[in-house]
């Protein structure tokens, strides 16, 4: 969408985060605010109007709650839709749910009067419109301005020496996704078998979401899926998913691999960092290691994939047909970090062959 700004309509029934999440997105120069809107039949009123390119919509609403609205946006004029959610277990499910429902991502509602959140809320909140603009959705049945600094995974982890880790009999597999990436690693998940080679997965997506997410998955799959927690092991037939708000490293400990889950600042305008895990991955497990890299918007995870390679790890990247987003995977075969572009339906095969 070079060339012109993103139109955006905002729909909350907070007319404090209608002023707050105004402010945010007008502070960036590629994002316009077309409207506000109380309500869903307020935002259909102008949506008559005027198309936006992108819907901010909250879960819980008077009148209309903002699922029943994202279905029926998706199966009469699909628009990308980014959800907006306070940190409940209940906002957490019905978010979930959403993404199901075809939005392309989540926020959190943001907070006030705390200058850092704030800030870290425009970068994530601005990115995801972003992401959300660069999406074709599909129609589905209902179901302040300034450059910032863009820190790499050298805050977190400093870069190991160009080796090869000596071989081990156990494998693991790192994984990065972003916008389209919940229904993504579902399809590669669930095609696992149960003693599939251990997993850590970072997946960008606020606080206590990646919670329910994992819970979710942990029921439709073979694997166990979890949310990661410090000290975790890396085992056969688990999978761990970093938690929103949290950096994830993959460490070692003798023939054990576990994962460290540590505070510290956006890398890559992202917490957790797929950057942030490859580089760990190239550190502690070098040719043991796949890393797979999928849908999603910019380039995290990138030049952690061109450590993962350069340290002998084997490299995937999803192709570009089936991403939602190609950003992050194009960026990393640009670097020549990819060892093999594969389609998401052959991701699970290419990561048991890829371990064996």
């Amino acid at each position: 969408m070079a060339g012109k700004k993103i139109r955006v309509l905002i729909v909350d029934d907070s007319a404090v985060v209608r002023q707050a999440l105004s402010e945010i997105l007008d502070s960036d120069p590629g994002i316009a605010v077309m409207g506000v809107a109380s309500d869903p039949y307020v935002a259909a009123e102008k949506m008559e109007a005027e198309i936006p390119d992108v819907i901010t919509l909250d879960i819980e609403m008077p009148r209309m709650d903002g699922l029943t609205f994202l279905e029926k946006i998706m199966s009469q004029h699909p628009i990308p839709v980014v959800m907006c959610s306070s940190l409940t277990d209940e906002g957490c499910a019905t978010a979930m749910r959403a993404m199901e429902c075809g939005a392309v991502a989540i926020i959190t509602k943001p907070k006030m009067g705390i200058r850092a959140f704030l800030e870290e809320s425009r970068i994530t909140i601005c990115d995801a419109v972003k992401a959300a603009a660069l999406v074709k959705p599909q129609r589905m049945a209902p179901r302040p301005r300034r450059v910032e600094q863009k820190l790499s995974a050298d805050v977190m982890l400093a870069k190991a020496a160009n080796r090869s880790m000596i071989q081990t009999t156990e494998k693991v597999t790192v994984i990065g996704a972003s916008t389209g990436g919940t229904e993504a690693l579902r399809a590669v998940l669930t095609a696992l078998p149960a003693d599939a080679p251990g997993i850590v997965i970072v997946q960008h997506m606020p606080e206590k979401f990646t919670a329910a997410f994992a819970a979710r998955l942990d029921q439709e799959c073979l694997i166990t899926v979890k949310e990661a927690e410090n000290n975790d092991t890396v085992m056969r037939g688990t999978a761990l998913i970093a938690p929103g708000n949290k950096h994830t490293l993959l460490k070692r400990s003798g023939a054990r691999y576990y994962v460290e889950v540590r505070d510290g600042p956006l890398v890559c305008r992202h917490r957790p960092s797929v950057d942030v895990l490859f580089r760990s991955a190239a550190r502690y497990a070098g040719s043991n290691a796949v890393g797979v890299i999928m849908t999603g918007m910019g380039d995290d995870g990138a030049h952690g994939l061109l450590e993962m390679k350069e340290a002998k790890a084997k490299t995937l990247a999803q192709d570009e047909e089936s991403c939602v987003v190609f950003g992050m995977p194009n960026e990393a075969i640009k670097l020549g970090a990819v060892d093999k572009t594969v389609p998401l339906g052959a991701i699970a095969h290419e990561i048991i062959r890829a371990c064996s």
